[in-house]
């Protein structure tokens, strides 16, 4: 095993795509992981190139090309590859990308707009995490008095123990423009609610500099080149 000039073992197997950073230090800490042979711990380091790496006693797959698409998703789909409840997950939606993907973050059932999806699971933690502050724009159509809630849509908030403040809010009628850095779980949905506004539709346009466009609902494209490079500044 090398230990000095090799990489961390979570940081190979995310970059490998075969799951998350974090859940790959639960697979280390559970003893699912070896090096050679020998059961990896966490902190361990290992050469990809040169050393044996096995999950599950199944050894590592080759890198992959990496892949970076966007995705309309529509409402009525779960931001999950797979749902033991047997609802529509957008891994149906992107069944024909030349490489498995996964979701960037969350887009909740309800809501529809762009995700970010990527076989890059360096970039996606980094994009995904809230302390990184990645910026994202939402259209939300409400119902309720729009003027009322306004000061306090753009006051800092109290959401469950975190003190959250939108980057910008602005409203045309019903329909509000919403920018966030955090990201945190429906946090648009619970700021609205706060602010005593009924969410009615909600659409995410934007995210870390990349714009949804004029991408149909329930399809997909690769990200250009200047996409990704606005990504990984953001990450």
């Amino acid at each position: 095993m090398s230990t000095i000039d090799g990489q961390r073992i979570q940081k190979i197997l995310s970059e490998r795509g075969v799951t998350s950073r974090r859940a790959a230090e639960r697979l280390i800490a559970d003893g699912l992981v070896t090096v050679n042979g020998v059961i990896a711990a966490l902190g361990d380091r290992a050469d990809p190139d040169r050393d044996e790496i096995a999950v599950r006693g199944v050894a590592l797959p080759a890198s992959p090309e990496r892949v970076y698409i966007m995705l309309n998703k529509p409402r009525g789909y779960v931001t999950t590859m797979s749902d033991e409840r047997g609802r529509r997950t957008v891994a149906e939606l992107v069944a024909d990308c030349p490489e498995r993907v996964y979701p960037v973050g969350r887009l909740d059932m309800d809501s529809d707009g762009l995700l970010i999806m990527t076989n890059d699971g360096e970039l996606a933690n980094a994009l995904a995490h809230p302390s990184h502050e990645v910026s994202k724009t939402y259209f939300v159509e409400v119902s309720g008095d729009v003027e009322a809630a306004l000061p306090v849509l753009r006051a800092p908030m109290e959401l469950e123990g975190y003190t959250v403040l939108a980057r910008e809010v602005t409203a045309r009628g019903a329909l509000l423009t919403v920018t966030i850095g955090e990201g945190r779980n429906r946090q648009v949905r619970k700021m609205c609610a706060a602010a005593g506004l009924r969410v009615l539709r909600l659409t995410r346009t934007s995210e870390g500099g990349v714009a949804l466009g004029t991408l149909q609902r329930g399809k997909w494209r690769s990200l250009t080149e200047d996409e990704i490079k606005t990504l990984r500044g953001k990450g």
